[in-house]
């Protein structure tokens, strides 16, 4: 199979996760009478903290007058509130209120995915959150996601630290030994890792310790 087939193939295979993934999405959004646009937004506020709709546009790969309107319905479901930007009194950001936490973990289950991920082996499991690692690294990269919260851009990550090979990586932040299956793919204590260093992390990984 050339390369070219094999991209196609998997690019087939993500769609078509996609969209049981959205699927899923207008189903619990139904149960809520929330889009699933309104649920990202959702999820990233109560993930991240308060976000301009700048970010959250980016975030979720929307234009910003279409995130605005996404903000105002979720205004008027008393879900969000828009506060001064400490960074910057001129300008706001967007929080969850108390009502949106409470509803998070209600929004947050794919028990589709969860039952289907189940289902696959310790080795499958890391091996797909590695390449999901990487893949999401090179979009990143390539400008067309914006940041995220992953192993491979933290500063506390050192990619290939041990030479164990079930735990080959390093987390400074814990001061823990783990492996591909503990990468974390959205990290609440992530820290961006400066720029030279998350690239050497990123050719370290992807060439999995060789020099």
């Amino acid at each position: 199979m050339t390369e070219e087939s094999q991209t196609s193939q998997i690019g087939a295979g993500l769609m078509q996760i996609a969209q049981i993934l959205r699927a899923d999405q207008w189903a619990t959004g139904e149960q809520h009478g929330l889009t699933p646009t309104q649920i990202g937004v959702l999820r990233a506020l109560v993930a991240r903290g308060p976000l301009r709709v700048t970010e959250l546009s980016k975030l979720l790969v929307v234009s910003q007058p279409t995130m605005s309107d996404v903000v105002s319905a979720l205004e008027a479901k008393e879900l969000v509130l828009r506060r001064p930007d400490p960074d910057d009194g001129r300008a706001k950001v967007i929080a969850a209120t108390r009502k949106a936490e409470d509803l998070a973990p209600a929004l947050t289950r794919s028990d589709t995915l969860a039952d289907a991920i189940g289902h696959l082996g310790d080795a499958d499991r890391a091996a797909l959150k590695r390449a999901l690692v990487l893949v999401i690294r090179h979009l990143q990269t390539a400008g067309a996601v914006s940041p995220q919260r992953h192993c491979l851009t933290c500063r506390f990550f050192r990619p290939y630290a041990h030479s164990d090979a079930a735990e080959p990586h390093h987390c400074a932040f814990v001061d823990a030994a783990f492996g591909d299956a503990s990468l974390r793919l959205d990290c609440g204590d992530h820290e961006n890792a400066p720029a030279e260093q998350a690239h050497d992390a990123f050719v370290r990984f992807e060439m999995q310790g060789s020099d």
